[in-house]
Parts: structure tokens; C-alpha cells; sequence
């Protein structure tokens, strides 16, 4: 498969044809990028990751193209996990440089750590910002309701937003704007919500608290309705001043009010405007609606493999009535 990405790249599927294990290549890539694919493929196993298994797939490959830059790999099962058979750098404006620079030794981790060319340097700097966000646990002790250190914990919105609190109280310090921002945007869908209650305990932990309008009490996250909580960790992913390079997200749409979508449909637009790309996989026609048809990507399981294709607007709503 080749796939041309957008700028805003909404997947829509039903159950079960693709769009999570799409997301879920990206996740891939970044533990090749920590030299973690050995954890990574033990805690699933080989014949999971392997398309239909090893008996139909011997090898995944793979090549991505980001502007001037690329990277690709391949690699093979072994005994104890998987092999880079190949792993190439690539830089496309100069005719003088070797295209791909190999940088595999047959090893069963990632060499592009240690790589100190250039082209490294930019890939790096990629591979090391893909997260993909799932917001869906909201339940009394979800990722939510986690203490985080305001020091250690302020770097990077993680996957499932166990850092909120501490990822927040940093956007309060250093980019009172954004904070402010954040804070309306959750106020304009919970007329009730006041402002976040943010104080680190002495050891430098703080866990997500907020005031109401109406009451003195301090609440805690399980206090929030489950969209006004996943709510909350959109705007804060959205509008956090410095956005990622990239932003993969699974069901965003998920238990929000119609009005809530329209905000989230906005905040991905103005992510992406910034030079955010977005690369959502959703089930809600509310939430495409916000979009153009060059913004989606149709998701099928043709024999037993996910096929990916961009629609024109008509091909597009004869595929959301089927």
C-alpha cells in the first residue's frame, strides 16, 4: 500500500477494518525508535504483528517520506523476536550522498539511535514525538486520576493522559495565553467549569483538580461527566503552545456532546493550520461532517486485508450510506 498523507487525515471504517492497527503502525515506530521492538513484540507476539501470520508474511517493510528526508526498514521473525534485515536514511537533494545510507547490522533493535549523520538527527526528532492518544478510560481509577511530578512529568501530553495534571500546571507557568485558551474552550462546552485547581504537594506531585462556578469545593476528575473529562484532554492536546509535529488520535469523538465535536473539529482545523498533521480514526458522521473529502480516508476489509482510499465527495456519501 502507498498513502499520500494530508495534513488533516480522518479515518473512518466500520469495526474491525483497519483503522486502529493504522494508528497502531505509528506506536510501532516509535519503539523501533527507543530500541524497544523486542518488549514491544513480546508483550503481543510475532504471529500478531505478522499480517495473517508466518505462515502467509515473512517480512514487514516499510518506507516513510518526510519532505527531503526518509527512512525505511524491513525486518524478518527470528527466535527471539524480529531482525533488521534493512534500515536505509534517506536525503533527496543531494546527488552525492549514497541514497539509502544502510545503517543495519542484522541486529534485533533499531540502529538509528546511534546513527550521526545528518538525516538522522531529523528522523529522530520525528519518530520521537509519535504518540498515539486513546482518552476512552474514565472510570474511577483511570489514567485520569494519577498523580504526575511537575518536573519530570511536563514535557510530553502522554498516550492516555496520565500526565494531565502536571502537563497543565506547566502550561500555567510558562504559557499563561495557551492556559487561558484552554480554559475557555473547556467553559464554552461546561458552563459550570470555574478553572483548574493545580497544587503540587511538597515532593512536586499534583494531581488534575478544578473549581466550579458555583461551589467553593475542589473536585477531582471522577467529579466530571466522561466527555467533559475526555473534553478536557483534547483542549489540552490541541491547544498546548508547542504543538508535535504529528498528532495520532483514536476516537476523539468519543462521548461528546454534538456541540463538543464542533469545538473538537475546530481545535484539529487550527492544529493543523499551525503545521500539526492530524491523524484521527473516528466513527462519528457528526464529526466528519466538519470536514472536507479531502480531509477522509475510507477504511474497507477487502480478503481479509484493510484497504485505504480518498473519496470525491459523491463516492463519499454513497460509501457512508452503504
Amino acid at each position: 500500500m502507498e498513502l499520500v498523507l494530508q495534513p488533516i487525515n480522518i479515518l473512518i471504517g466500520a469495526n474491525g477494518s483497519g483503522k486502529t492497527n493504522f494508528l497502531s503502525f505509528f506506536e510501532f515506530l516509535r519503539n523501533i525508535y527507543s530500541q524497544n521492538l523486542r518488549g514491544y513484540v513480546a508483550e503481543r507476539g510475532v504471529e500478531k504483528i505478522l499480517h495473517k501470520g508466518a505462515k502467509i508474511t515473512e517480512e514487514i517493510s516499510s518506507k516513510l517520506s518526510f519532505d527531503k528526508n526518509k527512512y525505511s526498514f524491513a525486518i524478518k521473525a527470528a527466535e527471539a523476536g524480529f531482525v533488521f534485515t534493512h534500515e536505509g536514511l534517506w536525503y533527496s537533494d543531494n546527488p552525492y550522498v549514497s541514497n539509502p545510507l544502510e545503517i543495519s547490522t542484522m541486529g534485533y533493535e533499531s540502529n538509528l539511535r546511534q546513527a550521526t549523520v545528518a538525516r538522522a538527527q531529523y528522523i529522530r526528532g520525528y519518530l520521537g514525538g509519535l504518540v498515539k492518544y486513546h482518552f476512552h478510560d474514565t472510570s474511577v481509577n483511570s489514567p485520569f486520576t494519577q498523580t504526575s511530578n511537575v518536573e519530570n512529568d511536563k514535557f510530553l501530553l502522554y498516550s492516555k493522559g496520565q500526565n494531565l495534571g502536571a502537563f497543565l500546571y506547566n502550561i500555567r507557568e510558562t504559557a499563561p495565553l495557551s492556559y487561558n485558551l484552554i480554559v475557555h474552550t473547556v467553559q464554552s462546552i461546561a458552563p459550570y467549569f470555574g478553572d483548574f485547581y493545580l497544587r503540587p504537594t511538597e515532593n512536586g506531585m499534583v494531581r488534575l483538580q478544578w473549581t466550579s462556578r458555583y461551589s467553593e469545593t475542589i473536585y477531582g476528575p471522577t467529579d466530571l461527566s466522561d466527555g467533559t473529562i475526555r473534553f478536557i484532554a483534547l483542549a489540552t492536546l490541541f491547544l498546548q503552545p508547542e504543538l508535535p509535529a504529528t498528532i495520532i488520535i483514536d476516537e476523539p469523538e468519543l462521548g461528546l456532546h454534538p456541540a463538543a465535536i464542533t469545538k473538537l473539529s475546530g481545535m484539529i482545523k487550527s492544529a493543523a493550520n499551525k503545521k500539526c498533521q492530524i491523524i484521527a480514526a473516528t466513527q462519528s458522521t457528526d464529526l466528519l461532517s466538519h470536514f472536507q473529502p479531502e480531509d477522509i480516508i475510507a477504511v474497507d476489509l477487502v480478503d481479509g486485508a484493510s484497504r485505504f482510499q480518498k473519496l470525491d465527495n459523491k463516492a463519499l456519501q454513497l460509501w457512508l450510506e452503504n
